[in-house]
């Protein structure tokens, strides 16, 4: 779907982007309420709502960039027949403007000359200052790219909490990524409990009895991996594993097979989409001629999620000989009772779908509810409040 602002004497955006814009904020803050919601499973789940909170920022962000880049470069366009996101060129944009910003506003006028000269095109030349003023809009996007993180077509691992696993005898710790998928036009979150048998990083950690010392003081979340002597690879390792074409199965037998002391427990993927909108989107065609019923527009959305969670049930021990030797493996289960599980390669996953009570008022009147939200856990909010789940 194309969206272009008018670059008229009032340089206005068009209803449809304001409208797309006012939706898909509107969907991102009904999800920020669900995370702070008591009854989430997200708050409970290994930290997955605190963990999940600074990516939802980063995408609102991302979404405030985009709104105010249309001030001066007057075409947006979104996956309008599958995921309702942005493309991901508009992505790559984002994090090329982040990088350059600082650059760009030294080689830019200042503002206050900028503005002197729209008052002489208008006094001397009785003509809109249209250069002046868009070069004013772009000296106020990067000023605000500056201020803030974008969600990015990858974003880097982190390390969220510490613990020790009293069988095994490891630090056990939780790590997570991110990024927009270029194929599928959707921003994901990635979530690791590995267990770390390195032994440089069990002498900094653990005491003579193979406790975790009481004097740690590791000030949590922490950039890249715990370990220091792996972070690096990590990192590369995550960028390379991080398309949503990968099932879970494949990255974590990645990770077992590429870190021979890195033993990924669980994975699990949130995929933050398909967002569905009132004439705007056209991948789900019944929803979306239901919520062109809503009155208030800013209701007419529905936006979807889905968390999948690979875990391992097995490890086989590492073995050493004379003629070689084969590090540890993990046996990850997947549910071969569900097809879908299998195609997922996962050993579980949930769907749900976050939508307006008056969304979801127009959905049941329509006699549509239990085809609309067939396979998915629904919640739906009103304001700051999550009225119900089912």
């Amino acid at each position: 779907m194309s969206m272009s602002a008018s670059t008229s004497s009032a340089t206005a955006k068009s209803d449809t982007v304001v409208r797309y814009f006012e939706t898909i904020k509107a969907a991102l803050d009904g999800l920020d309420v669900y995370l702070g919601h008591d009854a989430s499973p997200l708050t409970g789940h290994e930290l997955t709502g605190a963990i999940l909170a600074p990516y939802l920022k980063r995408l609102r962000f991302s979404f405030d960039a985009w709104e105010s880049r249309l001030a001066y470069a007057k075409r947006f366009r979104i996956n309008r027949g599958e995921s309702g996101y942005p493309l991901h060129q508009h992505v790559l944009e984002l994090e090329n403007d982040a990088k350059t910003a600082q650059a760009r506003l030294e080689a830019l006028p200042s503002e206050d000359a900028l503005r002197d000269a729209m008052v002489d095109t208008i006094l001397t030349k009785g003509a809109f200052p249209t250069t002046e003023r868009e070069a004013l809009a772009e000296r106020h996007y990067l000023e605000r790219v500056k201020q803030g993180s974008v969600f990015g077509s990858f974003v880097l691992p982190e390390t969220e909490r510490l613990k020790l696993n009293e069988k095994s005898g490891r630090p056990s710790y939780v790590v997570h990524w991110g990024g927009f998928d270029g194929t599928a036009n959707l921003p994901l979150v990635y979530i690791a409990v590995v267990e770390d048998s390195g032994a440089a990083l069990a002498s900094s950690l653990l005491d003579r009895k193979g406790r975790l010392r009481d004097d740690l003081d590791i000030p949590f979340p922490i950039g890249g991996l715990l370990n220091p002597d792996l972070a690096d690879s990590f990192d590369v390792f995550a960028k390379k594993n991080s398309a949503y074409g990968l099932t879970l199965a494949t990255i974590a037998d990645n990770m077992d097979s590429d870190f021979e002391t890195l033993h990924p427990k669980q994975l699990r993927r949130i995929v933050m989409g398909p967002f569905y909108s009132s004439g705007l989107t056209s991948h789900g065609r019944m929803v979306e001629k239901i919520l062109a019923k809503v009155r208030n527009a800013e209701n007419a959305w529905l936006l979807t999620w889905t968390e999948q969670e690979l875990f391992a049930v097995s490890e086989t021990p590492a073995k050493w000989g004379l003629f070689g030797s084969t590090p540890s493996k993990q046996t990850f289960h997947i549910n071969t009772n569900d097809l879908e599980a299998v195609r997922q390669g996962v050993s579980s996953f949930q769907r749900h779908a976050l939508v307006p009570h008056e969304a979801y008022q127009a959905i049941y009147a329509s006699g549509k509810r239990d085809e609309v939200f067939a396979g998915y856990t629904t919640h739906v909010i009103s304001g700051d409040q999550v009225l119900r789940d089912f």
